[in-house]
């Protein structure tokens, strides 16, 4: 029975990708081809209605194909047309479809970070494009030691979406961490967290300074999986019982918009001990979150 479950599931994902892809990518053809304003300013909502309806079917599956509880602890007055930065830890490739889910048609369509392989990845690739994901670099630091102008690519980077962003409503989205949570990266680390990696602030710092003072809050998201770690093929197989999510709004500091993160040592240290202080709190919401979902088990 699993097998067959996750044939048609599999069929069902496949099917609603193949609807909404090709005619995104129609439209974002006549938006790359016709380099007018009133073409672009046109073709904007189209791609985001489609984008839209397509998370939309998915989440539809989620509800119907699945038994997992989608909690959530929100005291936040969203706002369809915002312009917000989304901060979220990582722990599994569920996060993306658990946010998807949560702020679907509440806030504008979220926009991730990618890496620059991921353009490669059949018709995903393609549709993220069409929608003006950001790909980016991702250098280690031992690469940008090495070569220094690795750091200006992912900045330049930054602020060419960035500027497209800034007429239009946007979620930006960022997993601070830079990578999904194991035992294995938490221990190599020495994270001072308890449920948490080590956050990267250069990418949080870039959006700021592109366009800080255009974005009006922060939603800073906290995502627990009381049962554990799952994966994408856990969730289809029925086997995540419950997702606990945390939003929490936060102020933007105006001290901390269009400061130079990579030439001035204060304001990266100042940027480093702002982020540090939410993670710290987040690492606490996740222990309360989990001692919680124990104690109703």
């Amino acid at each position: 029975m699993l097998a067959l479950r996750l044939v048609l599931l599999f069929l069902l994902i496949a099917a609603n990708t193949l609807l909404h892809v090709p005619p995104l990518l129609v439209v974002a053809l006549f938006k790359a081809v016709l380099p007018f304003q009133r073409v672009r300013v046109a073709s904007n909502p189209v791609l985001t209605g489609l984008a839209e309806s397509w998370i939309g079917v998915n989440s539809w599956m989620w509800d119907r194909f699945t038994g997992t509880r989608l909690q959530l602890d929100e005291g936040v007055a969203l706002q369809a047309d915002g312009h917000y930065l989304v901060l979220a830890n990582h722990q599994s490739w569920v996060d993306i479809l658990v946010l998807q889910k949560v702020f679907n048609r509440r806030i504008p369509l979220l926009r991730f970070f990618l890496k620059r392989q991921l353009f490669w990845v059949p018709l995903l690739g393609l549709a993220w494009w069409a929608l003006d994901f950001p790909f980016m670099g991702r250098y280690t630091p031992k690469q940008v030691a090495r070569r220094p102008e690795l750091a200006r690519r992912d900045i330049e980077a930054t602020r060419r979406a960035c500027g497209k962003f800034s007429a239009i409503p946007v979620s930006i989205m960022n997993f601070v961490e830079g990578t999904r949570f194991t035992v294995a990266k938490h221990a190599a680390q020495g994270a001072p967290y308890q449920h948490l990696l080590k956050p990267k602030s250069g990418g949080v710092a870039f959006v700021l300074d592109a366009m800080g003072a255009g974005l009006h809050a922060i939603l800073d998201v906290t995502i627990v999986y009381p049962a554990g770690r799952p994966s994408l093929l856990d969730l289809l197989a029925n086997r995540i019982p419950a997702v606990h999510v945390q939003v929490r709004q936060r102020e933007i500091p105006p001290a901390l918009i269009h400061g130079d993160y990579q030439g001035d040592r204060g304001f990266r240290a100042g940027f480093q001990q702002w982020i540090n202080g939410i993670w710290r709190e987040k690492d606490a919401d996740v222990a309360s979150m989990l001692a919680g979902s124990s104690h109703r088990a």
